[in-house]
């Protein structure tokens, strides 16, 4: 089986590993094989029970997570796109709260294509990189995306502890099926040429070359 990220051979990770996991000798992106993953159809049922509300203190405060630091780093009025918003858009609320242009994308909920036909000073991914079957071809798209010297903040728990991951809460939802560890985000970084800052509690920063 060959990697998804980077096309480096895998094998399986551990003995018992949730889904059949499979471990990346080139990135260490670990991730679950094709065959397990969900149809689209029971991915889209799965994400539409998510109760994203802008309205809600609680996943404000979580998506604060991200948002602070990368507002911080954008410059007055820069435009941006939330990249797989999810059924309740929330982060472009909250960016569009602190003087930001902001659009939604999402292949179930928001498929406007229109928002993919543009380029953007920053993109922002709120637990996403977990759910990507592909995800080299999507950064590639991301990439493209971005303006030069774009922003991308991306929100992924990582992967701290193998020995604990068949036990793993994260690795138990059944639509996340690529999970990184930091040297997977730098090996992202390397292979495009980006800056990557690390944040505390799963957030991450890259910078597109100027």
């Amino acid at each position: 089986m060959t990697c998804p990220l980077c096309a480096g051979a895998a094998a399986p990770f551990a003995p018992g590993a949730a889904r059949g996991a499979l471990r990346c000798g080139t990135c260490a992106l670990t991730f679950v094989p094709p065959e397990r993953h969900l149809t689209p159809q029971a991915e889209r049922a799965r994400y539409a029970e998510h109760r994203n509300d802008p309205g809600d203190a609680g996943y404000r405060a979580f998506l604060d997570r991200l948002l602070v630091p990368l507002a911080a780093r954008l410059s007055p009025g820069a435009e941006g796109l939330d990249f797989g918003c999810g059924p309740g858009p929330t982060a472009s609320v909250m960016l569009g709260e602190r003087g930001f242009v902001v659009r939604d994308w999402d292949p179930f909920f928001h498929p406007d294509e229109q928002a993919l036909a543009r380029t953007y000073d920053f993109i922002v991914c709120t637990e996403v990189l977990e759910h990507l079957r592909r995800p080299a071809q999507t950064l590639e798209r991301l990439d493209g995306l971005l303006r030069p010297g774009g922003v991308l903040g991306v929100m992924t728990l990582l992967l701290q502890d193998d020995d604990a991951f068949a036990t793993w809460w994260y690795a138990k939802d059944p639509t996340h099926i690529a999970f990184y560890k930091e040297e997977t985000l730098r090996w992202v970084a390397a292979s495009r040429g980006w800056t990557l800052e690390l944040l505390p509690q799963g957030a991450a920063v890259f910078r597109r070359r100027g």
